[in-house]
């Protein structure tokens, strides 16, 4: 029997890892699942750029790899995972309240104790996406990312601002409500108002109009669609 390729899925926090990982084991079942924790938004690195991106993310993939004895050819795909945070809104859309410790996040603004930090993250963390949505491969595997605005707890359920602990919690309840039915939780992924539907580039255009940065949208839907159950997710297109 030949050996199972691993699916390389990267997230954020571990309560993403919580909510996500047995559903995508059983939807990629036919190839090897690992979740990989950045713990932390690679991004907005105060020591990532454009320039350096992707070899940030090859050196993540290739620790894991090492461990295991493994090279490129062992890998079908990596799905990044990221919340954009309201990254493409306008700055006049970025507020200041020196009381806060924490940006807020609403549908229509980012409060924060320092606006102009929160400006220049965004900037930061715009072009380190734009690098990363037209990038067919890391370590030439094919590479795709797809967003969770404003985060994934937005989307899978509808709070913003949660606490690491409402995080947890959340995500455990995720799971289980959907650990026995992934045709319900693929549904809700792809048909659901928030779901970002069409072509892999055109999914990228509209999540960086007006505000939809900040808002409920995702595009992962186009990662599990019915056609890519038991096989690797359809890679976007390579010439966006």
């Amino acid at each position: 029997m030949a050996r199972k390729k691993v699916v390389f899925i990267i997230v954020e926090g571990p309560s993403d890892q919580d909510a996500l990982e047995m559903l995508l084991t059983k939807i990629f079942n036919s190839d090897s699942v690992h979740v990989e924790v950045m713990h932390g938004d690679i991004t907005t690195d105060l020591d990532v750029t454009p320039t350096n991106i992707k070899q940030k993310l090859a050196d993540v993939i290739k620790s894991y790899a090492n461990q295991f004895r493994l090279n490129s050819s062992h890998f079908c795909r990596v799905i990044h995972l990221i919340d954009t945070d309201g990254a493409y809104v306008p700055d006049d859309c970025i507020l200041e309240d020196e009381s806060l410790e924490n940006p807020h996040y609403s549908l229509t603004a980012i409060t924060a104790k320092k606006r102009a930090n929160i400006i220049d993250r965004n900037l930061r963390k715009r072009n380190n996406v734009n690098v990363l949505h037209t990038c067919p491969t890391i370590w030439s595997i094919p590479y795709s990312v797809y967003y969770m605005s404003c985060n994934l707890d937005h989307v899978l359920h509808n709070k913003l601002n949660s606490t690491d602990e409402e995080k947890e919690l959340d995500a455990y309840a995720f799971a289980k409500q959907y650990r026995n039915d992934v045709d319900a939780f693929v549904k809700f992924i792809c048909e659901s108002d928030f779901s970002v539907v069409g072509e892999y580039p055109k999914t990228w255009q509209f999540i960086k109009e007006e505000k939809h940065s900040l808002e409920r949208y995702t595009n992962f839907g186009i990662c599990l669609k019915e056609d890519n159950y038991n096989g690797i997710p359809a890679a976007p297109n390579e010439n966006a």
